[in-house]
C-alpha cells in the first residue's frame, strides 16, 4: 500500500488539473461566436432621447422588400424603418437607399435561413447586422437603429 500511495496521489492530482483546465477552456471552445461581434458593434452606436418630431424627421422607411431566403422554399416580405443620427444623414440615406441600401438588405436576407429569423432574438440579430453593414456604406452620419415594421415569412 505504501508503494501505491504516491501513484494514487499523482493520478488524482493529474485528473484534477485536467478537469480544471477543461473547465477554464470550455467557454473558449464552445462559445457561440455567430453574432457576438455583430451585437457588440451595434451596441457601440449611441442612442439619445429624442422627441417624436425629431424621430420622424430622422427616420426613413423602405417598404415591400420581397425576396427568397437561403432556403429556396421560403420567401419573406419585410418593411424596415431606419433611424439616423441627423437630418443630413437622413437626406444622404434617402439618396442612396434604392441603389445601395436595398440591394444590401436583399443580399443579407438571401443568407438567412427561416429558423434564423424566428423569434425576437432572430429579428434583433438581423437588425444589428444591418446597422453594421449600412453604416459602412453611408457617406455621412450614422445609422442608430433599424426596426422591422412588417414581416411575413411564407413557403412557396
Amino acid at each position: 500500500m505504501k508503494k501505491m500511495l504516491p501513484w494514487l496521489i499523482t493520478i488524482l492530482l493529474a485528473i484534477t488539473l485536467i478537469v480544471v483546465a477543461a473547465f477554464l477552456l470550455m467557454n473558449k471552445w464552445f462559445a457561440s461566436d455567430t453574432g457576438n461581434a455583430v451585437n457588440d458593434a451595434a451596441q457601440q452606436v449611441e442612442t439619445k432621447k429624442l422627441t417624436a418630431d425629431e424621430i420622424v424627421a430622422m427616420t426613413s422607411e423602405i417598404t415591400d422588400i420581397k425576396t427568397n431566403l437561403a432556403d429556396p422554399n421560403y420567401i419573406v416580405s419585410i418593411n424596415f424603418a431606419f433611424q439616423l443620427d441627423t437630418e443630413t444623414a437622413k437626406e444622404e440615406f434617402e439618396k442612396i437607399k434604392e441603389i445601395k441600401i436595398k440591394p444590401l438588405i436583399i443580399k443579407t436576407l438571401a443568407d438567412e435561413k427561416p429558423q434564423d429569423l424566428n423569434g425576437a432574438a432572430g429579428k434583433d440579430r438581423l437588425c444589428s447586422k444591418l446597422v453594421n453593414l449600412i453604416n459602412n456604406v453611408l457617406p455621412e452620419g450614422k445609422l442608430t437603429q433599424v426596426e422591422i415594421t412588417n414581416y411575413i415569412l411564407a413557403t412557396i
